[in-house]
């Protein structure tokens, strides 16, 4: 249980929803969830699966290796702050933490250069930038720029899944989406950049109160990211009113919380606000699988956050 705590359970499954949005985007899950569209040939639907699992796999290994060494990093600040975490308390030891860290680490990426090289690279740029940010990122101005980048190549290891297998020559009746290459898909790392942006920055005030200029940054940027998704309906070729119940959950769920940490900016409400935007990612990530792939795929995503939500009763989120 210390050993799990330390890998913030709930927190895995909003990493594997960027996986399922990022694939959503590159269209591979049109050609593996039969409700959606019949089978084409142009895709081979079981590499598909198989590059999806390996790749949601993987980033539960990048992301788990993230935060325990987030976690050792922080043992002797925790020790002050968070006394009651796995490390401080004496439960893990800082060197025990640290192997599991680097195993869980060297899993992932092993794990998505099965899928391909690109998806291999990928992952190992992630590490670095995870790593980079628990040792050093956090503590700098570019804090939460860094840790939205770690976010933003989460998304795009996903829509690595698709991409790698799409080789073939297109005909003329493909739909120009289906075979874009990898690159193009950057500006889409975008939004959750600015999303896990707002997130970081509204944390930094988690243990002595947060700052209002802070909060209305958080409340800009997550207009801007609402915007952004419901903007990517003009590249998809599904209408936007399937993803809009999704951006309206999404809604819900991270300006509450936020609203009530700009009225009382006490700890325990940037904690709060904190917790359900980590725990929305999972409403983001499905309002953007819906735009790209409808709203069946949607809802499956979707389907992760009464697992997260659960998963965040029992273990922490920040």
């Amino acid at each position: 249980m210390p050993y799990l705590r330390l890998m913030r359970p709930a927190n895995l499954v909003t990493a594997v929803a960027d996986i399922l949005a990022g694939f959503a985007a590159s269209s591979g899950a049109l050609f593996i969830i039969p409700l959606v569209v019949e089978e084409t040939g142009l895709l081979d639907a079981g590499t598909l699966a198989k590059n999806l699992l390996l790749l949601s796999l993987s980033t539960i290994g990048l992301y788990g290796g993230g935060v325990v060494f987030n976690d050792v990093f922080d043992a002797e600040l925790d020790a002050v702050e968070r006394p009651e975490r796995s490390i401080p308390s004496g439960k893990v030891s800082k060197e025990s933490a640290a192997i599991l860290g680097i195993y869980l680490t060297v899993a992932g990426i092993i794990l998505a250069f099965l899928v391909s090289a690109t998806s291999g690279l990928i992952a190992l740029l992630v590490a670095i930038l995870a790593i980079g940010y628990d040792k050093w990122g956090k503590h700098t101005p570019l804090g939460p720029i860094n840790m939205g980048l770690c976010r933003g190549g989460n998304l795009l290891l996903g829509v690595s899944g698709s991409v790698a297998v799409q080789g073939w020559t297109a005909p003329t009746t493909v739909p120009p989406y289906l075979v874009i290459p990898i690159q193009a898909f950057w500006p889409l790392a975008l939004i959750p950049v600015a999303y896990i942006a707002a997130i970081t920055t509204i944390s930094r005030g988690e243990v002595h109160g947060g700052s209002k200029n802070a909060l209305y940054l958080a409340f800009g940027l997550y207009g801007l990211v609402i915007l952004a998704i419901a903007g990517l309906s003009k590249e998809s070729p599904f209408p936007i009113w399937q993803s809009l119940p999704f951006l309206a959950l999404f809604a819900l769920l991270i300006f509450p919380p936020l609203i009530r940490a700009s009225r009382d900016r006490q700890p325990r409400h940037i904690g709060l606000a904190v917790k359900a935007g980590v725990i929305a990612l999972i409403a983001m990530d499905a309002a953007m699988a819906a735009t790209f792939a409808g709203w069946v795929y949607g809802l499956a995503v979707l389907a992760l956050l009464p697992l997260s939500r659960l998963l965040a009763r029992a273990f922490a989120v920040t």
